[in-house]
């Protein structure tokens, strides 16, 4: 059985524009629109509330909304952990991928050691090894710092938890596969090649079969057979052609099919322990196209056939 957590969170992301709202905190209400519930119907539902958005900087930290981002992350952390002890599987739905954090924290406190298998667009690795916040200059936004902040890179604000010691997932146990800009010259985090994080991008990805790309992944999950495995997934890993309701749409990306069938053996494999399923923005899908595309391959991912 599943339980499902609803984060409507857009802290982890910076403003477009002047008064801008991002709005990846309608995401969840406009799935349940669209049959999220019905979907689900005999599942669990809880909604973690997120505090209101601020473009504005916080005292101590280069984060924006980094103060409310650990109270969002540390709420959610709750909500997974109890799911754990139900033998529930979390199936967390956001959102910004800033919540990545407490998913994770909320499954070390059950679990003990995670393995993270990072499906998204972008690896997400802005820390201050590799980025400095200029004077005057916007904080700096979470969404991209998801995997830097729980392989422990960045302010203690949202990599130092209650309970755990170290980072929330070592380096030698994440896979991160679908970046696609590693090939730009201004490609923001070249220093990720520098650590045992198995990046895999969406080329090297493309030219693998499904069954090629599963043994790479689980080549790299069986060097700790012992451990349960999260999965994150960015839906802007999907190519643009078929997913452009998020803040970064890019090509190339997967091909809808070829995502279900990779995500959904790995999340009905029994060590996986959950997923998070993050970034749509319901402002720029005017249709429902890609509402209605993100719930079906939520339902192809998650379901039992």
């Amino acid at each position: 059985m599943k339980k499902i957590i609803l984060v409507p969170s857009n802290l982890g992301l910076n403003p477009l524009y002047k008064g801008h709202t991002p709005g990846t905190f309608r995401a969840p209400s406009v799935l349940m629109q669209y049959g999220l519930d019905k979907i689900f119907s005999h599942c669990e539902f809880v909604t973690v509330p997120c505090p209101e958005y601020s473009p504005e900087d916080e005292p101590g930290t280069d984060i924006l909304n980094g103060h409310k981002l650990r109270k969002l992350n540390l709420q959610l952390a709750d909500e997974v952990e109890a799911a754990h002890r139900r033998n529930l599987k979390p199936v967390v739905i956001g959102g910004d991928c800033a919540i990545l954090p407490g998913a994770l924290l909320g499954s070390r406190r059950n679990l003990g050691k995670l393995a993270l298998v990072h499906i998204d667009g972008h690896s997400d690795f802005r820390h201050p090894g590799n980025w400095t916040r200029e004077p005057g200059a916007q904080p700096g936004a979470a969404a991209g710092m998801d995997l830097a902040l729980v392989t422990g890179r960045g302010e203690s604000l949202l990599t130092v938890w209650p309970g755990i010691e170290g980072p929330l997932v070592q380096d030698n146990a994440v896979i991160q596969l679908g970046e696609r800009e590693s090939r730009l010259e201004d490609y923001e985090w070249p220093d990720i090649a520098d650590t045992d994080i198995l990046s895999i991008t969406v080329f090297d990805a493309l030219e693998l079969s499904d069954n090629q790309l599963m043994d790479t992944i689980y080549g790299r999950l069986n060097l700790f057979p012992e451990i349960p495995y999260w999965i994150h997934l960015d839906v802007d890993v999907l190519d643009s052609a078929e997913m452009s309701a998020v803040d970064c749409p890019g090509t190339p990306g997967f091909s809808s099919k070829k995502l279900v069938n990779l995500c959904r053996e790995l999340f009905m494999n029994m060590r996986c322990c959950g997923i998070t399923v993050t970034i749509y923005d319901p402002d720029l899908d005017h249709e429902g196209a890609a509402a209605k595309l993100v719930l079906g391959m939520l339902r192809n991912i998650t379901h039992d056939i």
